[in-house]
């Protein structure tokens, strides 16, 4: 987690984003931000200490105490998997409202105010649906780059004219942009940050019936997929409260080895995973495949 005084860690070709008319409001949400990631976990650390010293009980109380221990170990990896990186982006908003901050998961200080909205909230939707043929109420959207716990750069987007000070920096190699351009990577972590509105809206489409995504090598359906299991996983009442699961098939085990890496960093951290198998064309019989499941 980011312990230092400040979240911004800027390449001196960057020098006119450091201005701190541009930064300051980031700065003292950050710092609300690690402050609540700290007492979240130690908040979550102690009730699990106190699940585990519970005795077990027989029956439906054995279970539910199981139950509970897997879900609070299982928000604890989530805490301690990202820092201040959780935080994908800010909105602002052209009817004046205070910005939103959007992350990947939602988080909430001791005063109940939401410091972050969960990505797949109704509520994050604009983040990664507006444009500018359709604002969505946004003036304007703020995506971070992050790396090793810091912003290595920034990228603002204006829906509003006179949204943003006119000293704020737009240049071609900014992380928004460079993103577009950047070759595929095996690790597909950071990718959250960048979904586009047409990718976003087979993301949030509606879980009845089917959904067929049709498209050529490296036009991004891997990603959607993924990031479709995750938003379903949270959104749709079939599955959540841990009602159900997802069955993710995928044709060899470097592909899956996507799930494995980027379920995680959407919030989705209880995967389970099969013996995977290989399969011949002219064999009839089922495809066995990992398949990763949500929390139990």
């Amino acid at each position: 987690m980011t312990t230092s005084t400040s979240a911004f860690d800027l390449p001196d070709r960057l020098a006119s984003k450091r201005d701190e008319a541009l930064i300051r409001d980031d700065e003292r949400h950050f710092a609300a931000i690690a402050g609540s990631l700290r007492a979240a976990t130690a908040e979550v650390a102690a009730r699990l200490d106190d699940a585990r010293r519970e005795t077990g009980g027989i029956g439906q109380e054995a279970m539910d105490r199981d139950l509970e221990i897997r879900r609070l170990s299982a928000r604890l990896r989530i805490l301690g998997r990202f820092g201040l990186d959780l935080c994908l982006g800010r909105m602002t908003f052209a009817d004046g409202a205070a910005p939103v901050y959007v992350g990947r998961l939602g988080v909430t200080d001791s005063a109940g105010r939401r410091l972050l909205i969960d990505w797949r909230s109704p509520q994050a939707e604009p983040f990664f649906g507006a444009t500018r043929a359709n604002p969505q109420g946004l003036a304007s959207r703020r995506r971070y780059r992050w790396a090793r716990g810091k912003i290595g750069d920034y990228w603002d987007e204006v829906f509003v004219e006179g949204a943003l000070d006119a000293t704020a920096a737009f240049d071609d190699e900014s992380a928004f942009i460079q993103s577009l351009s950047a070759s595929r990577s095996p690790r597909m972590r950071d990718v959250l940050g960048t979904i586009q509105a047409d990718q976003d809206a087979i993301i949030r489409a509606g879980s009845r019936g089917a959904l067929v995504v049709d498209g050529g090598p490296g036009t991004g359906k891997t990603v959607v997929a993924l990031h479709r299991s995750a938003y379903l996983l949270y959104s749709d009442p079939r599955l959540s409260q841990r009602h159900g699961g997802v069955l993710f098939i995928g044709p060899s085990t470097g592909y899956l080895a996507y799930v494995d890496d980027v379920l995680p960093s959407l919030g989705e951290e209880g995967c389970g995973s099969a013996r995977s198998a290989t399969w011949s064309p002219r064999d009839p019989r089922p495809v066995p495949s990992r398949t990763p499941r949500r929390r139990a």
